[in-house]
């Protein structure tokens, strides 16, 4: 995270050219006019991918699940970027219809039954909190519980 900063300079580091021919691979950077100007639209768009799958993985608290939201649509942003740079950043609330209507729900069951048991229980809200998270031991076991 510290090199967050030097991350979002390095499209500067790309040649301003519409063509940008590597020894790995050939990047035509189409409607956007140059490499520069693409790598900094996609510089633009990982580096918070990045530091919110950070926060994904790393956070304890129960509405972690709404997190998906963003990392779906910095997705959805990204391949957008690479296949029809001509319509950047359109249409993407269709593509998060799908997975909003199953995320939005699920938060709000589990902040149902987190209230339920606070009217019932005498625990308290961290209490609470910490019988409804799920403690995988390592990262695998953090990543299979998704999938």
């Amino acid at each position: 995270m510290a090199l967050t900063p030097y991350f979002f300079t390095l499209h500067e580091s790309v040649p301003d050219v519409k063509v940008w021919d590597t020894f790995f691979f050939t990047y035509d950077s189409g409607y956007l006019g140059s490499a520069q100007t693409a790598m900094w639209v996609f510089s633009g768009k990982i580096i918070p991918l990045m530091l919110i799958i950070i926060w994904f993985f790393t956070n304890r608290h129960w509405w972690y699940h709404v997190l998906l939201v963003p990392i779906v649509m910095y997705m959805y942003q990204i391949t957008h970027l690479f296949y029809d740079e001509r319509h950047l950043d359109e249409f993407q609330l269709i593509y998060m219809v799908p997975i909003m209507a199953i995320v939005i729900p699920s938060i709000y069951l589990i902040r149902a039954r987190i209230f339920n048991k606070i009217n019932d229980a005498s625990k308290s809200m961290q209490e609470l909190e910490d019988e409804l998270k799920m403690s995988p031991k390592n990262f695998w076991g953090k990543v299979k519980q998704y999938f």
